[in-house]
């Protein structure tokens, strides 16, 4: 083991009786002022407090200078110039030599300490949290927190019996930083942040910018060395943009890690960010998807939150391994060509005691007044926005994801709640902004700022917001005018087209306008139709149940359903399971049912989805103009049949697609459909198909337009339309 000689020896005060008594009850506002090496009356001393100690020593080579017993549990005297380490001898006769922490310079630059203190420090993480690092020759690792109502802030944990008076932090100036280096702690290390804040009370944190966490229900932070990962990517970076692009196509699998599969011969439980690496992506490749989104990782102390109340906001879930192997699936899926979301919370946060609330004895991070700071509907705390060093720890973490881990995008989760004061409040529950509104201003700049650094800072990735109410130009650049994220989720669309299918087909000619009505607003947006987790839980049933008929005829439903869904304007998400139909609603608790996957009609669905990505993939029109008007014209609806007709277009050249769907059990023969060109329109995808469990009804492989004019268009062509089913065509 290493000695080590402080860079500079700075002059002090000797130590005192009542430094002793402020250092024993973890009080002392100053402890570098008094422990470690100073010059006192012209002497180099060093003065060290611990706890337990008979005798202490510093050893200068091989010669031990004695520190005598000052009061209390400190220990001061002359120290000759050159390295030392320090040896403590315990009353049963055991010693200890280890290096002097106080004996270290800071190590934040005065550039960090810039920008922390003015907020705009946007790589955050590389100043705060539990660095692994070499300081002054030495290895150990930095910590640095933020707390600047604090009055005294420790580290604590295994390595010093959890004692919050052994290792006092520095802190930096007036900006409410704190930081300290400790020598020999690295990889692995078990700590928390122990805060004696200004109303007097001592909390034990876990820390905001930590890197990793223990396996719940521990709470801890555990030192991660997330440096030199040695990423092979570079590939994929240089062109992800072009598969982020409006018009590209889009095909996201939303997965929750721990419910996706599980290992029945191990225990039950989930598996691997590794095999999953192998697993997950290999299943995503196979089925088309060209994106998959995951729930939230950001460490969560509860599983039933499924992710959705992180206290760990820079650590990815210890639950199926540490960070490092986290990138490993990030860069599996990047090698099969798979681009990789995050489902981000930055709208609230748990009221866990080792997390954010009251963290420094105030709200810091949170309101104060709960009109304001306290989520009602999740019994969460709101970040307070308009604090700048809060939105400052947001979007750092934004630029974390990207920068550290590659990720390719963020779906944002609950924007809705974030843009307004009243959000699900009721009269006087709710504060007005400046103006008397119930618009959020400091969360909508916050999400501009945030969307303008992601965008600024990385190549080709893509912001998704989550957001359910006709707030303007979510989609559209901070510099027109909008919120600057990339796509937004229709959940307009989902809401309505999902309440047509659960009909009877027999009232379904009354509600054509749920089928109908999204394309006037489609094109306002970059839209994501997304039928995700939320549709299959608490109670609304699975996509197969909610569908109605027999047996057969919900399959039948279905896939008519994803059909439309795949041929209609927008990008496209699918939550884990509804690819084969599951039928059960989803467990967080236990994995998909793989064995219904095997099922004739489960794995007849299964192949449809996986052909509808493949003929959306490889088909322009199906998405080159999805944000486009020009990109899709209506044929037909026919309310009466419940029968749509509808054009998608791609650009110049593009050969155009027909799509039709019958979402009534009944075959219909002989349906003349117009058509804008002459020629064979194929039958490129049929829901009735046999293949997918349909009832093989169709028209042959295609079908020759003759020039009879129909529905606006010169040509026609003449129709079988099997039941409840969509066909694709193209000339």
């Amino acid at each position: 083991m290493s000695s080590h000689t402080s860079s500079s020896t700075l002059q002090g005060a000797a130590p005192s009786d009542a430094d002793a008594a402020a250092l024993g009850n973890g009080q002392h506002l100053q402890p570098y002022d008094v422990l470690g090496c100073h010059i006192i009356g012209g002497q180099r001393c060093a003065s060290v407090f611990q706890p337990d100690a008979m005798q202490v020593a510093a050893l200068v080579g091989t010669v031990a200078y004695d520190l005598p017993r000052i009061a209390g549990d400190l220990f001061s005297g002359p120290v000759p110039d050159g390295d030392y380490r320090l040896r403590v001898t315990f009353e049963d006769g055991r010693s200890v030599d280890y290096l002097d922490p106080y004996a270290f310079g800071p190590v934040l630059s005065e550039f960090d300490e810039y920008l922390l203190g003015e907020g705009t420090h946007k790589e955050l993480w590389r100043a705060l949290g539990a660095h692994v690092c070499t300081h002054e020759n030495v290895t150990g690792t930095h910590f640095a927190v933020w707390a600047p109502n604090a009055r005294r802030v420790s580290v604590v944990g295994d390595f010093n019996f959890w004692d919050g008076r052994r290792h006092l932090m520095r802190r930096i100036g007036g900006s409410g930083f704190w930081e300290m280096f400790l020598p020999d702690i690295g990889e692995g290390t078990v700590y928390k942040y122990e805060v004696l804040g200004c109303d007097g009370v001592v909390r034990r944190k876990a820390d905001p910018v930590g890197f990793g966490s223990q396996h719940p229900p521990d709470k801890a932070s555990v030192v991660r060395d997330i440096a030199g990962y040695g990423w092979k990517d570079a590939g994929w970076m240089a062109e992800r943009a072009a598969r982020a692009d409006r018009a590209a196509p889009i095909t996201i699998y939303e997965v929750h890690l721990g419910s996706w599969r599980r290992r029945y011969d191990d225990g039950g439980r989930p598996l691997s960010y590794r095999e999953l690496a192998r697993d997950l992506v290999g299943y995503v490749k196979h089925m088309g998807f060209t994106h998959i989104e995951l729930m939230p990782v950001s460490e969560f102390p509860f599983d039933g939150s499924w992710g959705y109340q992180p206290v760990g906001l820079f650590a990815p879930t210890i639950r199926f391994g540490p960070p490092h192997e986290f990138r490993d699936l990030v860069e599996a899926a990047h090698a099969a060509g798979i681009g990789v979301l995050l489902d981000w919370v930055p709208g609230h946060f748990p009221t866990d005691s080792h997390g954010l609330a009251q963290f420094d004895g105030t709200a810091l991070y949170e309101h104060a007044d709960p009109r304001e700071g306290f989520h009602q509907d999740w019994n969460t705390l709101i970040y307070n926005y308009g604090r700048t060093e809060v939105k400052n720890y947001l979007v750092a973490n934004a630029l974390y994801w990207m920068e550290e881990y590659h990720l390719d995008g963020l779906r944002v989760d609950a924007v809705a709640s974030m843009l307004y004061r009243d959000y699900s409040r009721a009269d006087g529950q709710w504060v007005p902004n400046k103006d008397g509104g119930r618009e959020n201003y400091e969360a909508i700049d916050f999400l501009k700022e945030m969307n303008i650094a992601v965008y600024g800072a990385q190549t080709g990735v893509m912001t998704v917001a989550e957001e359910s109410t006709s707030f303007p130009a979510v989609s559209q650049p901070v510099h027109d005018g909008g919120l600057g994220f990339g796509y937004k989720w229709n959940m307009g669309w989902m809401n309505d087209t999902l309440s047509y299918m659960q009909r009877d087909p027999i009232h379904r000619q009354y509600h054509q306008d749920s089928m109908t009505f999204g394309i006037h607003y489609a094109f306002s947006e970059n839209f994501i139709l997304p039928i995700s987790h939320d549709e299959v839980v608490h109670g609304k049933g699975s996509m197969l149940t909610k569908m109605p008929g027999t047996e057969a005829e919900k399959f039948a439903n279905l896939r008519a359903y994803y059909g439309f869904m795949w041929t209609h304007q927008g990008k496209k998400l699918l939550f884990m399971g509804c690819e084969f139909a599951q039928p059960e609603e989803w467990n967080h608790d236990a994995e998909l049912n793989w064995t219904a996957a095997a099922e004739p009609a489960h794995a007849g669905v299964q192949k449809l989805v996986r052909d509808l990505n493949g003929l959306y993939r490889n088909t322009p029109a199906l998405h080159r103009r999805d944000c486009e008007p020009d990109g899709f014209g209506w044929i037909r609806t026919d309310a009466a049949q419940s029968v749509l007709a509808f054009l998608r277009h791609g650009d110049d050249g593009d050969a155009p697609v027909l799509v039709v769907c019958n979402f009534t059990p009944v075959l219909r023969d002989r349906v003349q459909i117009g058509v804008p060109h002459a020629g064979i329109w194929q039958e490129m995808l049929n829901t009735d198909a046999a293949v997918y469990g349909g009832g093989n009804h169709g028209n042959l492989g295609g079908v020759t337009a003759v020039e009879t004019a129909c529905d606006g268009q010169p040509w026609s062509v003449e129709l079988t339309l099997p039941p409840l089913s969509t066909i694709v065509l193209q000339v």
